[in-house]
C-alpha cells in the first residue's frame, strides 16, 4: 500500500508511520512540524530506506494536491490538526483555517489523484458535546452537537467527507477518537494529561489537578488507535467509528495510577475548574468492533507504565 500521513510527525502519526512502515508500506508523511517534531521519526527515518519520505508542508497549501498528484497515494490518513480546545476558543479563525482549509486540501487532493479512501482523526471527546451521563458510554448515533470551535470544525470535517464521497466517490472513514495517550505525547500541550502527569511525577514537581478530579475521561493507548486507524484502510467505509474503551476513568483514579507506578506519595494540588470542562465522557467502540474487528488490548495500568518508562529513558538520554 502507498501510504500518506499528514501530521506523521505528531504523536499519534509517527507511531502510525512506524506501524505502517513495519507491515512494509511505503509512507510519504506530511508535516510542518509546528507542534510534530524529527524527533518522533527517528526510528522511522533509521529503518525506513525509500520507503518512507518526509515533506515539511503545511497542509493548508496547494502544494498537498500537487505532491498527492505526483506521489498517487493510494490511502490518506490525515491528522494534522490544529487540536488544542483553549487554542480554538482563543482563535477560532486559525482553528477553522488549519482544520477546514487543510481537510478540503486533502480531500482535493484525494479526489485528484484517485486514492482508495481518507481515514480522518475525528474527536470523540468533543463531537457529542455534553450529553446526558444516562446516554454513556455514547454511541456514534447521538446527534453531533460540539461546543468549541475545533470540536465543530472536526465535525464539519466529517460533513466535508460525507459530501465528497456523494460527489466524487472518495471513500473514507472517520474515527472519533477518545482520550489517546502514551509515548511521544508532547506533556506540554493541553489534552495530554497522561504525559503530563508523568513528566511531573518523575521530576519529583507536584500534580495540578483541576476541580474536584471527580470528572471522567476515557483514556486509550495510542498502539490500539493505530491499530484501529490501519484496519479502516480497508474496512469501515463511509462511517463515523469511536475509538475508545467504554470505560470511565477519573482524573483522580488515574492520578492514583500512575503515582503508585511512579513511587511517590505526593498528593496532587487542587485548582479552580477549567470553564466549559466536560463532566464526563466516554465512548462505546461496539461499532468499530463490528466494522473494523477493533477492540482495545491495553488496560490504563500497562498503559500509563509504558509512558512512565518511556519518560524515564528519554531522561535517562539527556532528552527529557
Amino acid at each position: 500500500m502507498r501510504a500518506l500521513v499528514t501530521g506523521g510527525a505528531g504523536f499519534i502519526g509517527s507511531t502510525l508511520v512506524d506501524r505502517l512502515l513495519a507491515e512494509g508500506h511505503s509512507v510519504e508523511v506530511i508535516d510542518d512540524l509546528s507542534s510534530g517534531s524529527l524527533a518522533n521519526l527517528a526510528e522511522a527515518r533509521a529503518v525506513g530506506g525509500r520507503q518512507l519520505t518526509v515533506h515539511q508542508m503545511d497542509v493548508r497549501s496547494t502544494e498537498v494536491i500537487e505532491l498527492m498528484d505526483r506521489r498517487r497515494p493510494e490511502v490518506i490518513f490525515h491528522l494534522a490538526a490544529q487540536a488544542d480546545v483553549r487554542v480554538s476558543v482563543a482563535d477560532p479563525v486559525l482553528d477553522a483555517d488549519i482544520n477546514l482549509i487543510g481537510t478540503l486540501r486533502v480531500l482535493e487532493g484525494a479526489r485528484s489523484c484517485r486514492a482508495l479512501r481518507v481515514v480522518f482523526a475525528a474527536s470523540g471527546g468533543t463531537l457529542y458535546g455534553e450529553p446526558d451521563a444516562a446516554e454513556l458510554p455514547l454511541k456514534e448515533s447521538l446527534p453531533h452537537r460540539p461546543l468549541s470551535p475545533y470540536g465543530v470544525s472536526k465535525k464539519a470535517g466529517i460533513d466535508y467527507l460525507v459530501a465528497y464521497r456523494e460527489l466524487h466517490a472518495v471513500e473514507f472513514v472517520a474515527l472519533a477518537l477518545a482520550n489517546v495517550y502514551g509515548p511521544r505525547q508532547d506533556p506540554h500541550g493541553e489534552a495530554g494529561v497522561v504525559a503530563i502527569f508523568a513528566d511531573r511525577l518523575l521530576h519529583d514537581e507536584p500534580v495540578t489537578i483541576f476541580g474536584d478530579g471527580e470528572q471522567t475521561r476515557d483514556f486509550v493507548y495510542v498502539d490500539d488507535v493505530v491499530d484501529a486507524f490501519v484496519r479502516s484502510a480497508t474496512k469501515g467505509g463511509g462511517l463515523v467509528c469511536n475509538v475508545g474503551t467504554g470505560r470511565e476513568t477519573s482524573i483522580n483514579n488515574l492520578y492514583r495510577e500512575m503515582a503508585a507506578h511512579g513511587g511517590t506519595t505526593l498528593d496532587p494540588i487542587h485548582a479552580p475548574s477549567r470553564p466549559g470542562e466536560l463532566a464526563r465522557n466516554c465512548l462505546d467502540p461496539a461499532r468499530a468492533g463490528i466494522q473494523l474487528g477493533w477492540r482495545p488490548w491495553t488496560d490504563l495500568s500497562s498503559g500509563t507504565e509504558a509512558v512512565l518508562a518511556s519518560v524515564r529513558r528519554e531522561a535517562a538520554d539527556g532528552s527529557g
